[in-house]
């Protein structure tokens, strides 16, 4: 199972190396609160890069546009999921949830399509490590008997 995370961070780093490929820098009211883009430190292969933007071409297409803006701001614009809410007006929780939704849908098509990415055995590895470390969060311990 795939990082999903890692992974559109990777893909976040791809899209503001390539200079033709651009999204809208004020969305959803965020004028004044994202910054310039910058190149990130993580990118992935172009191959990787351009499955992973047709499958966020195609949550725009069968999903709540919304998602899309999440996707957008959290990852390749750095914006935190608490100004999103602030911003949105919805409970950081909700924006948590969506975002949740979005990189569900995002990892379900990787999962369906098949395909293997070149940064695989990174985003694999680094997610069995994680596995490995998870620990109860506050409202699950309560149900161990």
């Amino acid at each position: 199972m795939r990082d999903i995370q890692l992974v559109l961070q990777k893909w976040a780093g791809w899209t503001s190396d390539d200079p033709s490929i651009d999204y809208s820098h004020i969305a959803a009211g965020f004028k004044g609160l994202i910054a310039n883009k910058e190149p990130l430190k993580k990118s992935c292969s172009d191959d990787d890069g351009i499955i992973i933007d047709s499958v966020i071409a195609k949550l725009r297409q069968v999903r709540k546009e919304e998602e899309l803006e999440l996707i957008v701001l959290h990852y390749l614009y750095g914006v935190s999921k608490r100004n999103i809410a602030k911003e949105w007006k919805m409970s950081e929780g909700r924006i948590r949830q969506m975002m949740q939704v979005a990189e569900g849908f995002v990892d379900g098509c990787l999962a369906m399509l098949g395909v293997t990415l070149e940064m695989d055995p990174e985003v694999i590895n680094k997610a069995k490590v994680i596995d490995s470390k998870k620990v109860l969060v506050r409202y699950a311990s309560s149900m161990l008997l």
